[in-house]
């Protein structure tokens, strides 16, 4: 088959499909707070890459620090700095759904134009801060190496930490929006707003943290995304249109559609672009989302919203 022996086939199977979780890890944190977003709150946030990057850069930063004036944190400043990245991310996003977002609620083309031009501004912001140049944070050596279960197969250890990383967030996520109390008017809020109004729930602020939520899980694939690939200032706008296309065949304001979206879409385009050439992977995925959605339009797993 294609040329290889089993032997062969089977390594390249696995190394695949972990290659496949390094970028199911980065898509799942992009989508979940996408999913929150725009599930949450209809708002199709075009700057969610950017958070994303800011997430990236504010690691940089932290990495910059610690290895200038505090080397002797070196080895413990990641952690610290993901908790940064999530902060940092979800403040700015609380300041722009109070300074843009909530003036242009059921305005979706507004919406759409108003965060096209954000993320716009926010890439030249991160040129003119950081330059063109990308940037790379150094990693604690423990987040460094490999180990080979096998003679043929080579596992990074960086990526093993992003899925377990990205396994307890998304567990995190799910206690949050299915066993708090916020969780539950966040979803409340969406199922009925006139109604959650009515009842006492300051849709308002509900809709502010959601967007502020939403942002710094962004800041989190961002750190997250800091351990497999360099960072600049377009970094965010390579993944938004993937992150998109989870959130929308899985099923807006869908966990469990968000997680299995993200899953199948990073192992088919991972294990497709290998054995296929040039980018007939990603045709061949996005082709079959488009059939999908065809039958489906509401994606895997749609939600059940009144209106």
């Amino acid at each position: 088959m294609f040329g290889y022996t089993w032997s062969e086939l089977s390594s390249i199977f696995v190394m695949q499909s972990f290659s496949g979780f390094s970028l199911f890890s980065v898509l799942l944190l992009m989508a979940l707070g996408l999913a929150i977003i725009f599930g949450q709150m209809g708002v199709v946030n075009l700057a969610h890459g950017e958070f994303m990057a800011l997430g990236a850069y504010t690691v940089y930063l932290c990495s910059e620090i610690v290895h200038k004036h505090i080397p002797a944190l070196a080895p413990y400043y990641f952690i610290v700095a993901i908790v940064a990245a999530f902060f940092a991310a979800g403040l700015v996003g609380l300041f722009v759904e109070w300074s843009l977002i909530r003036f242009l609620y059921k305005r979706p083309l507004d919406t759409l134009l108003a965060t096209w031009g954000l993320s716009l501004i926010m890439q030249q912001a991160f040129r003119s801060i950081f330059g063109a140049r990308e940037v790379t944070p150094t990693l604690p050596d423990w987040l460094m190496g490999s180990f080979k279960p096998s003679a043929t197969i080579d596992i990074p250890i960086n990526g093993v930490f992003v899925m377990g990383l990205t396994l307890l967030l998304t567990f995190g996520v799910w206690l949050f929006m299915f066993r708090s109390r916020t969780g539950l008017q966040m979803r409340a809020t969406v199922q009925n707003r006139v109604m959650s109004g009515a009842v006492g729930i300051n849709t308002k602020l509900v809709d502010r943290f959601t967007f502020s939520l939403g942002c710094g899980i962004a800041g989190v694939a961002g750190a997250a995304f800091t351990t497999i690939g360099s960072t600049g200032p377009d970094s965010g706008s390579r993944y938004i249109v993937d992150t998109f296309l989870v959130v929308v065949f899985g099923g807006t304001a869908s966990l469990l559609g968000t997680v299995a979206s993200a899953f199948g879409i990073a192992q088919s385009q991972s294990i497709l672009e290998f054995f296929l050439k040039g980018t007939m992977g990603k045709v061949s995925v996005l082709t079959l989302i488009v059939i999908v959605l065809m039958i489906r339009p509401k994606g895997l797993f749609a939600s059940k919203v009144r209106s």
